[in-house]
């Protein structure tokens, strides 16, 4: 299997779409930042990237400047898993639906911040 490094895929209009978005951990939309998800999980086709390597655009998520950096401080697994979101599956989500708002909020709410979901539907699946 060849995980050699790749050139980065750019959209600029997507990014600035996850920068319209709220937090996906906490709902906050004052200081949204695109996130780009750096661990790799080959089951959702994401390379793990890090050191001179940014992943590609669509692997971005919006979180706020507080989450984000929280997210590259430590481990991204337990800082996805603290917060009970397949970072995957999300970012896929908004990716398909990039562009469309209101679609995006109805996403975050049942896959990120919203008002106690994450306890409705139990602990996130993510297999690292």
């Amino acid at each position: 299997m060849n995980l050699m490094k790749r050139p980065r895929v750019k959209n600029n209009v997507h990014l600035d779409f996850i920068r319209a978005l709220p937090c996906c951990c906490c709902g906050d939309n004052t200081s949204t930042e695109a996130a780009h998800i750096r661990t790799g999980n080959l089951a959702y086709g994401k390379r793990p990237t890090g050191g001179s390597e940014k992943p590609s655009d669509c692997w971005a998520l919006p979180l706020c400047s507080t989450e984000h950096r929280e997210q590259h401080e430590g481990s991204e697994e337990a800082f996805w898993a603290k917060h009970n979101i397949n970072p995957y599956v999300l970012a896929m989500s908004l990716y398909l639906r990039s562009g469309d708002y209101e679609m995006a909020i109805t996403i975050l709410e049942r896959q990120g911040y919203e008002n106690g979901s994450q306890q409705q539907r139990g602990p996130a699946q993510v297999h690292y």
